[in-house]
């Protein structure tokens, strides 16, 4: 394990992709758990960033509260942007102060939904590869102008790894990379050229590859929130094939504690940590259970055409993370999907204001043709 007098604490982390589901998720986990951390969250918002889910982190940690976060926009494609971030270059909005060089980055922005990859690759492949070769050259140059402790996380998917049979044992980090989506291409070239960077110019890089995440403020067009939003409305539950694909399951909150466990504990040799929930559950029986947690019928299920390329099952083996940094997750599914669920059922008003695109995308990709 580990020993704790090592780890690395940074003062100053910089999350990229903070207005997203996980990422604003992080951002409010670190200010919560971390209490001198500074966190400058960094995103261009698209259509699945929203700062409405860094509302309460704005009022209580931004120039009003406790001034430990500050917001930027901006496109991790944007060399300059990036690297005045990075120098330290860049000042506050609001306040006008200059905000600190970050000696982290917790690197999460990316295209990230896999239908829409099918649909147009290309936006893909420029904001996960092209976008992460720019984080990686910022940091490069940064560190060579000023060298510090460092640590650049890259937040990938278990997805690079292909698709496992039904009695094939659970991913490890040693196995190949055999990405079948335009989106987990993209994710897979990302994470060799974050390789790269660590065995050519000796950057200080962890990667993280997580399983299915599920918590509050997911965009809807992912499984569980467009099943619950749509369920509320009595309208058809689109589920790809036979239903009978398995994903293993991980609460964004417990996700979040594993990305700070690798970046402040992780050792740079080992590089790579899969982190799941251990909780395997077919997508037919994550959406029969969001039903009778809503007292919806079960007839409002759709069966539609499988996804191209379409994965059967994932799962993670988590014991590199779980013996060398004492991680392991804590919400167990059944427990998690129900206050998930309770959560959107109480907060109608945020995914009301961003269902017109998640409804648009999900009518165009399934419903006239579903989600992973």
């Amino acid at each position: 394990m580990t020993d704790p007098t090592s780890s690395f604490r940074p003062t100053t982390v910089v999350v990229t992709g903070a207005a997203g589901f996980i990422g604003s998720n992080l951002v409010r986990w670190l200010l919560a758990h971390e209490s001198e951390l500074q966190v400058i969250a960094y995103d261009l918002l698209t259509y699945a960033g929203n700062l409405e889910s860094l509302g309460d982190v704005e009022r209580a940690h931004g120039p009003d509260g406790d001034g430990r976060y500050a917001f930027i926009q901006g496109d991790i494609r944007d060399g300059r942007l990036v690297g005045d971030l990075l120098a330290g270059r860049l000042r506050e909005p609001r306040t006008g102060s200059v905000l600190a060089p970050p000696d982290a980055v917790l690197h999460l922005a990316a295209e990230s939904h896999v239908d829409r990859s099918i649909l147009g690759p290309a936006a893909f492949v420029s904001t996960n590869v092209e976008g992460t070769l720019v984080l990686l050259e910022g940091v490069r140059h940064e560190l060579a102008a000023r060298p510090r402790p460092f640590r650049f996380v890259n937040v990938s998917t278990d997805e690079v790894y292909g698709s496992l049979g039904a009695d094939d044992a659970p991913f490890t980090e040693q196995h190949a990379l055999r990405p079948n989506s335009p989106y987990s291409a993209s994710k897979a070239g990302a994470d060799c050229l974050v390789r790269a960077y660590v065995e050519t110019f000796g950057l200080p890089c962890l990667t993280t590859r997580c399983s299915n995440n599920y918590g509050p403020y997911q965009f809807p067009e992912k499984l569980i929130p467009l099943m619950v939003t749509r369920a509320l409305a009595d309208e058809p539950l689109p589920v790809f094939g036979d239903g009978q694909n398995v994903r293993d399951w991980l609460h964004v909150e417990d996700h979040a504690s594993a990305i700070w466990a690798v970046c402040t504990r992780g050792e740079l040799r080992d590089e790579t940590y899969n982190i799941g929930g251990e909780s395997e559950v077919r997508n037919l029986d994550v959406v029969h259970t969001i039903l009778d947690a809503l007292g919806k019928p079960q007839s409002l299920i759709r069966f539609v055409p499988d996804r191209l390329g379409h994965d059967r099952r994932y799962a993670m083996d988590i014991t590199r993370v779980r013996t060398s940094l004492a991680w392991e997750p804590r919400r167990e599914f059944r427990e998690g999907l129900a206050s998930t669920v309770a959560w959107y059922v109480e907060n109608r008003e945020w995914w009301r204001r961003v269902q017109s695109e998640a409804y648009r995308a999900t009518n165009a990709l399934y419903l006239g043709s579903a989600a992973s």
